[in-house]
């Protein structure tokens, strides 16, 4: 394959990769997944040393060689903030590993039902971060290409240590026009339950609306604190987007939000939120909106709850200080000078 020449520059021997896992050694591991293994390590660099991910991948699982050069041919081209970053990758013999940034807090998925170390505001944030590194993949400047990325799920979501969302995992990702209104692509169904567009599933039809909807389900379950899914006896036993799209629908939202999150959240930026989240998990792909709509408007989702919790704030000063909203600036001074609190 004389095109893996056009990525000899992000190689990396093996032997170092043994130095940086101990061997790959199992108190090393950080995570795994449909790939295979992933280990943690430090690898040196002209900058100095660096963290990194090593996944290292298990034939067993079924994934290869596809997922393993899609990976490598889509990272090495696509660069944004809000994705994955990959360093370097090794093939020797039957051996195969992708080399990542080393994203230190791990995947969405942890942190769903902890309000307390995920606040409302640091939820916002995660999502306006991950739609942007999305709105990339599908219209990226300066290329006739979108990615449409077909398994977008909160595991899939990585958090570096400042909370910044890096969308990540790009194996089964596909490549379409963008210079179209729409990219349409007959495949094979492929994803996580609970995620899936079900047009996508039933008809083999991907769009970048399929995407949308994988990641309207993301941000139900930022919101609800859990994960789209429940299983029994390791096995699924129910998909729940149907239920939080009907609470949306009868106005039910009370009863699905993550109750520690409930006093956090600010009426107006409850509704903006909710409103984008359910037109992304519509039936109807033509009622589901862009990527770029979806950042507009978690942007202002944001700016809702940050000036909601500015005033709050400035209300609680002012309370401090003695001052009465209710009384002219005048009355204020005179109620000061009167109690020497002035």
């Amino acid at each position: 394959m004389s095109f893996m020449k056009d990525f000899d520059y992000l190689k990396i021997q093996l032997e170092d990769i043994i130095s940086a896992t101990n061997n790959f050694d199992p108190t090393k591991v950080i995570g795994c997944g449909g790939f295979g293994s992933v280990y943690k390590g430090e690898i040196s660099s002209p900058q100095g040393q660096s963290t990194v991910a090593f996944k290292k991948l298990d034939p067993r699982l079924g994934q290869g060689n596809i997922e393993f050069w899609k990976e490598i041919m889509m990272l090495s081209k696509y660069k944004h903030e809000n994705l994955i970053s990959l360093k370097h990758f090794c093939v020797e013999g039957d051996v195969m590993i992708l080399v990542y940034e080393y994203a230190s807090r791990g995947s969405l998925d942890r942190y769903l039902s902890n309000a307390s170390t995920l606040t409302w505001i640091q939820r916002l944030k995660i999502c306006v971060g991950a739609a942007r590194g999305l709105r990339f993949l599908h219209d990226p400047k300066g290329t006739q290409q979108r990615v449409l990325h077909r398994d977008i799920k909160s595991a899939n979501i990585l958090l570096d240590e400042k909370w910044t969302a890096k969308v990540a995992d790009f194996g089964l990702s596909k490549l379409g026009p963008a210079n179209q209104t729409r990219t349409y692509l007959v495949s094979y169904g492929v994803g996580t339950p609970g995620y899936c567009d079900p047009l996508y599933m039933e008809y083999g039809l991907l769009s970048e609306e399929s995407d949308v909807f994988s990641f309207g389900v993301v941000l139900f379950e930022i919101l609800c604190g859990r994960l789209c899914y429940e299983c029994h006896n390791r096995e699924l036993s129910k998909i729940l987007v149907p239920d939080w799209r009907q609470c949306y629908k009868e106005k039910r939202l009370d009863e699905i939000i993550l109750p520690a999150l409930k006093e956090q959240i600010d009426p107006e930026s409850l509704k903006s939120f909710s409103d984008i989240a359910y037109r992304c998990v519509k039936r109807a792909r033509e009622e589901r909106p862009t990527m770029a709509v979806i950042v507009d408007q978690l942007e202002f989702s944001l700016n809702q709850q940050l000036f909601a919790e500015n005033l709050g704030k400035r209300e609680d000063l002012m309370e401090k200080r003695g001052i009465d909203l209710n009384l002219t600036p005048y009355e204020n001074d005179m109620k000061l000078w009167n109690t020497g609190n002035y």
